[in-house]
């Protein structure tokens, strides 16, 4: 047990082979047609999705069906946008990402491990006594991620903090940060918000992953969101409502440059998507699938 904790708790380093592989991918999308970015993005996404299953199963614990939700969002960031540096996680100059919603942390993880930021083995640590990848993102022990998440509502303040930085010294870089749509009831978002909005901070993004189910019950029976869309306009947003599982609309929307207000995206998603019998369950919000459930959801995923 002695041993199998010291190897779970070793320090994550950048895999060379991984890097390699996401460095080609990254190439590759660069050269493809518009017509032939959206297939390349699906078929890494079905990937991550297979790893998201396998990592929560080995576990025994996750978030699955919110990771599920988040993962299309994810590859199309650090697959196709995101200006960054897997063998230089703190790379002064690389854009800043932030998942709020930190408790779909594996999506996160499997998604770095595919970019090198560590190696796609050590995902079998997830949640293990004493490793770094823990239920929830901590930047002192992953490479790539930008601030600890956990409690609901930190990440939009800290990302806007990010965005004042970039304003303040004249640098490029953006800052993308996704929430949960459950996470919106949480008041220091709007604070945040409407900070934003009047700094101006065209270089941020804020993505919600709306898919309209938190711990328990569905966030209009929890505390009901809408009208959405017209709050973040009205605090002053540039404000996208698009469909979050596709890939064109997410190249569109993400990929435009920045104006001269932060830019919201509701994107429009399903819990537990690609997983028939686990799409729209409010219980898969922290439900672990049995083994004949993690067989049936990994064929799915491989049709």
């Amino acid at each position: 047990m002695h041993t199998q904790q010291h190897a779970a708790s070793t320090p994550l380093v950048s895999d060379l082979a991984a890097l390699a592989l996401w460095r080609i991918r990254r190439e590759g999308f660069e050269a493809a047609t518009p017509q032939q970015r959206s297939p390349l993005l699906r078929s890494r996404a079905n990937n991550i999705r297979r790893q998201v299953i396998a990592t929560i199963d080995k576990a025994g614990l996750g978030h699955v069906g919110g990771d599920l939700s988040v993962t299309d969002i994810l590859v199309t960031l650090f697959e196709g946008l995101l200006r960054i540096d897997p063998a230089q996680p703190a790379w002064e100059q690389r854009d800043r990402f932030i998942l709020s919603k930190g408790h779909c942390a594996v999506a996160l993880y499997s998604v770095l491990a595919s970019c090198g930021y560590f190696s796609p083995a050590r995902l079998a640590d997830f949640a293990a006594p004493l490793s770094p990848l823990n239920g929830h993102p901590n930047r002192r022990k992953v490479p790539g991620v930008e601030t600890n998440t956990g409690p609901l509502g930190h990440g939009l303040p800290v990302g806007v903090g990010c965005a004042t930085a970039a304003q303040i010294m004249g640098q490029q870089w953006r800052t993308f940060v996704v929430l949960g749509d459950g996470e919106l009831q949480e008041g220091s978002n709007w604070e945040a918000a409407m900070y934003a909005a009047q700094r101006r901070l065209g270089r941020l993004t804020a993505i919600v992953d709306r898919n309209r189910l938190q711990q328990g019950a569905s966030t209009a029976d929890t505390n009901d969101l809408e009208p959405l869309s017209d709050k973040w306009t009205a605090f002053g947003w540039e404000t996208h409502v698009i469909d979050g599982h596709s890939f064109d609309a997410l190249l569109d929307v993400l990929g435009r440059a920045p104006g001269d207000k932060p830019r919201a995206v509701i994107a429009n998603t399903i819990k537990g998507k690609g997983v028939s019998f686990m799409e729209n369950g409010v219980e898969w919000h922290h439900k672990v699938p049995s083994a004949a459930q993690v067989d049936a959801a990994i064929k799915e995923l491989a049709a």
